[in-house]
């Protein structure tokens, strides 16, 4: 039963409850912020609520009569070309720049919470996922009554778009090692590799501010988006030089982001991955792509409850499955 949309109750059926596993969380309080859109350039605001076990990642669109709710999965992903878009294409519903907060929250080991929003797309705010993760700070994390689960990465799979690769395979804990290269001196090629054990998204990750070049926006601009974009909330290149006046946070911080959206991308999964990610030139395409084809695949992964020790790159147990 590696079904994703049977998870919950394969687990749920094995009874794992000891003090040994991770337990699931979630926020203490509601909490809300406002900024602006991307690409409409329009002030929007959500709220994140807590929410009960085995909810998930969930997004309702509160500006629409019937308040339609997303789950944020890979299979409910309709557009990555700028971004990754939930929604519901026959409807014309979407739900845009999901990436920044959704590493937000998997940097921070949330698994269930309420997200309402009154727009079509997530506030860009300063570009990076810092200002979402400021929000978890501000109302804390509540341990729930139920083990965490993760997907075991059981062997490698590996997908390719346009020359640009990913491929996940067996590891202990969650890693992602990714490449770029760019004709740009200012970023030319940047490799990291970055083991994600407790605290270290919002340690070395989650300041890292998306970027693009001055003739993309101006295209963008000119067919209707990128309305919100500005040297506050993105970092600018104009051929090989920064725009930004104060710099860059990071002398890598292109690589970082992108790692940033990867770990974004990958957490629609529905629960975390355990295993190594390795990435040359990805995108939220190709990222999406690996989902589908690891899931796709029900040799190629389980689901097992997340020890304690995983925490800090330790493999977990075998959950068996029927």
């Amino acid at each position: 039963m590696n079904n994703i949309s049977d998870l919950s109750s394969a687990f749920a059926q094995t009874g794992v409850s000891d003090d040994d596993y991770v337990r699931q969380r979630t926020l203490k309080s509601s909490i809300g912020c406002a900024g602006v859109g991307l690409h409409s350039g329009h002030k929007i605001r959500i709220t994140l609520h807590p929410a009960p076990v085995n909810h998930g990642i969930v997004f309702r669109r509160t500006d629409l009569e019937d308040q339609p709710l997303f789950p944020a999965r890979y299979d409910g992903v309709i557009d990555t070309r700028l971004c990754t878009c939930l929604g519901d294409a026959s409807k014309g519903i979407k739900i845009g720049t999901i990436e920044h907060l959704m590493a937000a929250l998997a940097g921070s080991r949330i698994d269930n919470v309420l997200i309402d929003i009154d727009a079509d797309e997530v506030p860009v705010m300063d570009g990076s996922s810092a200002p979402f993760n400021f929000l978890i700070d501000c109302v804390g994390i509540e341990e729930q009554n139920a083990p965490r689960q993760v997907i075991e990465v059981l062997k490698p799979v590996e997908v390719e778009y346009n020359g640009c690769t990913a491929r996940v395979e067996p590891g202990h804990g969650f890693e992602i090692d990714f490449e770029i290269d760019f004709a740009s001196k200012a970023i030319a090629n940047q490799r990291m590799n970055v083991k994600f054990d407790d605290g270290v998204f919002v340690a070395n990750i989650s300041r890292a501010r998306t970027f693009g070049f001055l003739h993309e926006v101006e295209a963008m601009r000119s067919a209707g988006l990128a309305r919100g974009g500005s040297l506050d909330n993105a970092v600018v290149l104009s051929g090989d030089e920064v725009m930004n006046e104060e710099g860059l946070r990071y002398e890598d911080e292109f690589v970082r982001h992108k790692i940033l959206d990867a770990l974004g991308d990958l957490y629609t999964a529905g629960l975390q991955l355990q295993g190594k990610v390795t990435a040359y030139k990805s995108g939220h395409h190709v990222n999406n792509l690996l989902l589908q084809a690891l899931l796709a695949d029900e040799t190629a992964y389980q689901v097992v409850p997340m020890p304690k020790t995983a925490l800090h790159g330790v493999a977990a147990p075998v959950l068996a499955t029927a």
